[in-house]
């Protein structure tokens, strides 16, 4: 999954944002870049954050931006990429809801993206793994942790 991140250059990295709303928004970039997903996925993702609170926030440092609700302007399944330097908060005031990872999830085959959840769920549930992601810093480091772990 690593290396699909960077053949398909859906990974992006980045030393800050300004707030949660403008991370989900360059989340989104690569999945727009090459025609994934329109323009308007982004603003539905926040429109859902802001009515269900920061159910994206699944782990400390790890959001995973995704609208179901109303995922219109998805053209196909993927899942994007996104370090942060600088962690964003989604609830300030609890440490818990901030994060620097991001795995941005677009989908349009249920059978496709069920077969991504579940290598996504392999790739988070390895915490040394989790660990060095959040030291990544450019694509390369995405593939030599790759070979480390996938080898």
């Amino acid at each position: 999954m690593l290396r699909e991140f960077v053949e398909k250059n859906h990974c992006k990295f980045a030393e800050s944002a300004k707030d949660w709303r403008d991370a989900v928004r360059m989340s989104c970039e690569v999945l727009e870049a090459d025609g994934t997903v329109e323009e308007n996925y982004k603003e539905d993702i926040i429109r859902c954050v802001e009515k269900y609170g920061p159910y994206i926030v699944i782990m400390p440092d790890v959001a995973m931006p995704h609208c179901q609700e109303c995922a219109e302007g998805v053209h196909r399944t993927a899942i994007a990429f996104m370090k942060l330097e600088k962690p964003v908060s989604f609830d300030p005031g609890d440490p818990e809801k901030d994060a620097v990872l991001f795995f941005t999830l677009a989908s349009c085959d249920p059978e496709q993206h069920l077969d991504n959840m579940s290598r996504l769920a392999e790739l988070m549930s390895d915490e040394k793994l989790m660990e060095e992601l959040k030291a990544a810093g450019k694509p390369e480091d995405l593939l030599a942790l790759h070979r480390k772990y996938c080898g």
